[in-house]
C-alpha cells in the first residue's frame, strides 16, 4: 500500500536534497562486429545507434512522468580491445571516432568501453589500443577509456602500469588546450566490475548479455540531511539511519530501472547504489562525513567515518534491490565534490589521506589534479599503490589522475559540468622509477587461491 508520507518524503528528497538518478546506462555487446578498421567502425556505429535509439527519449519520458531527475543517459560497450581484436592503432582510433559519432547521434553525454583488460598480460590488440588512447581521447568528445591492470586473482601487471603512466602524460599534453580533460576520461582499474554504469570506467563485460540496462542512483544530500537530524545519536543509531535512507534511495533507482527496462525492451541488469557527489553545495560526500562529526574531511576520523558510511549504504541498498552491482558505496572524486575541494584548499585533505580513504570507499583516487610536470614513473607508482589496495583487499580501486599541463600546486583546473574544478595537489617528488622499471607481475596475494 502506498504511504502518503513516503511519497512526500521522496518529493522532498528530490526538491531539496539533490536526489537523482545519476545515470541510466545501456550496455551493448559488440562481439558480433568484427572486421577491418573501416568495416568495424561502421558496424559498431550501426549497432550502437540501433540498440540505443530510444534511450534518451525513454529517460526523458520517465523524468516527466515520475518527477525524478535522470541526469545522464549513457552507453557502455564491450571492451574495444576485445571486440576489435586485430586492429592496429589507426583502426582503434577510427573505432573511437565511430563511438563518438554514435554518442552524438543518440544525444548521450558519454560512451564507455574504449577499454582493455590486461591484468595478467597484454595481447597485440591490447597494446595497440593502449597506445591509441591519447589520440583517441584528444580527437573525441564523449568517448571514455579504461584499462584494468590488476585483479585479486591475477596480481598487478606492472608492464601495463609503467606504460599507462606515460599514456596519461601524453593524453594530458594532447588535450592541454582544454585543461588536459582527456585524462578525466581515462581511468585505470584493479578488479574492474563488468556492470559498472558510471563513467569513465563503464564497459559491457564479456559475461553480460546482448544488451542490458544498468542504473546508477545517487543521493549524498539525502544522506547528509538524515545524518544532521541525528546529531545527538550514537554511531549505531546513525548507521541504522543511513541504512534506512540508502534503502529509500535505492528503491527509487529500482523503480526507474524496471520502468526503463520495460519501455526499452531491454533486460534490467543492476542498480549501482553509489553516493556520487556533484560540485553543487549540499551534494557532497565530504559534507556527510563532516555532519557525522569529524570536523573537516581529511582530519583524523575521516577514514573510520567513511568506512561506516560505505558499509551502511551497501547494507541498506542490498535490502532494497535483488540486483545490486557495479561499484555501490561512496565516491570521493575531488573535483566533483564541493566539500573535498574546500578541504584540499584549506590544507586539511592531502593525497596521502585520500589514498587511505580509498581502502574503505567504492573506487579510488578519483579526479585528482597534480602538477603537469609530474614524471610518468610517479604516476605509474601512484597507480600501483592504488591497485595494491584493491588487489590485497579484494575490492575495486581505480586512479583517474590529471597531470594538469602548465599548472602547479595551488593552481586550479576547471573541467566544467559534473566534472567540476580541481585544485592541483602536492604529490611526492621521490623517484620510484627503479621499482616501476622492474616490470613483470606483482604476484596475486595468497588469499586469491580459493579453488
Amino acid at each position: 500500500m502506498i504511504n502518503i508520507g513516503d511519497i512526500l518524503e521522496t518529493v522532498n528528497m528530490i526538491s531539496n536534497d539533490h536526489l537523482d538518478i545519476r545515470t541510466i546506462t545501456m550496455g551493448i555487446s559488440l562481439l558480433d562486429c568484427g572486421g577491418s578498421g573501416a568495416l568495424f567502425a561502421d558496424k559498431i556505429y550501426d549497432k550502437i545507434t540501433r540498440r540505443a535509439e530510444r534511450l534518451v527519449a525513454v529517460g526523458e519520458e520517465i523524468e516527466k512522468e515520475y518527477g525524478i531527475p535522470i541526469i545522464n543517459k549513457r552507453v557502455s560497450v564491450t571492451p574495444i580491445a576485445i571486440a576489435g581484436a586485430g586492429l592496429d592503432v589507426e583502426g582503434f582510433v577510427s573505432a573511437a571516432k565511430a563511438m563518438d559519432r554514435a554518442a552524438e547521434t543518440l544525444g548521450i553525454n558519454f560512451i564507455g568501453g574504449y577499454s582493455a583488460l590486461v591484468q595478467k598480460g597484454m595481447t597485440d590488440a591490447d597494446r595497440a589500443l593502449i597506445a591509441s588512447i591519447p589520440q583517441a581521447l584528444a580527437e573525441t568528445a564523449r568517448v571514455c577509456s579504461s584499462v584494468n591492470i590488476g585483479s585479486t586473482k591475477s596480481g598487478i601487471n606492472m608492464d601495463a602500469v609503467k606504460e599507462l603512466g606515460e599514456i596519461i602524460l601524453k593524453t594530458a599534453y594532447l588535450t592541454k588546450d582544454s585543461s588536459s580533460i582527456g585524462c578525466a576520461k581515462l581511468v585505470v582499474f584493479a578488479n574492474a566490475p563488468d556492470d559498472n554504469p558510471f563513467m569513465a570506467g563503464a564497459f559491457h563485460g564479456v559475461g553480460e548479455g546482448e544488451t542490458i540496462l544498468n542504473v546508477g542512483v545517487s543521493g549524498p544530500g539525502v544522506v547528509k540531511t538524515a545524518v544532521e537530524k541525528l546529531s545527538g545519536g550514537d554511531l549505531e543509531k546513525l548507521s541504522e539511519e543511513i541504512k534506512r535512507t540508502a534503502f529509500k534511495i535505492t528503491r527509487v533507482g529500482q523503480l526507474v530501472a524496471l520502468e526503463a527496462s520495460r519501455r526499452l525492451g531491454v533486460p534490467f541488469g543492476i542498480v549501482d547504489l553509489s553516493l556520487a557527489p556533484t560540485p553543487a553545495v549540499g551534494d557532497s560526500v565530504a559534507e556527510i562525513l563532516e555532519a557525522m562529526g569529524i570536523g573537516q574531511c581529511g582530519g583524523c576520523g575521516t577514514t573510520a567515518a567513511l568506512a561506516m558510511l560505505n558499509d551502511a549504504v551497501k547494507k541498506g541498498g542490498v535490502m532494497a534491490s535483488s540486483k545490486v552491482g557495479g561499484l555501490s558505496g561512496a565516491f570521493i572524486p575531488v573535483s566533483e565534490d564541493a566539500g573535498m575541494i574546500k578541504a584540499v584548499n584549506d590544507g586539511v585533505l592531502s593525497l596521502e589521506k585520500l589514498e587511505a580513504m580509498t581502502a574503505v570507499c567504492s573506487v579510488g583516487l578519483d579526479m585528482i589534479a597534480v602538477p603537469g610536470d609530474t614524471p610518468a614513473a610517479v604516476l605509474s607508482a601512484m597507480i600501483a599503490d592504488e591497485a595494491a589496495i584493491g588487489v590485497i583487499n579484494s575490492k575495486t580501486t581505480a586512479v583517474r589522475v590529471i597531470p594538469a599541463y602548465g599548472k602547479s600546486v595551488g593552481d586550479s583546473v576547471d573541467f566544467g559540468g559534473l566534472l567540476g574544478s580541481a585544485p592541483v595537489m602536492r604529490i611526492s617528488s621521490c623517484d620510484p622509477s627503479v621499482f616501476v622499471n622492474r616490470g613483470g607481475i606483482i604476484p596475486a596475494p595468497i588469499h586469491s587461491l580459493k579453488n
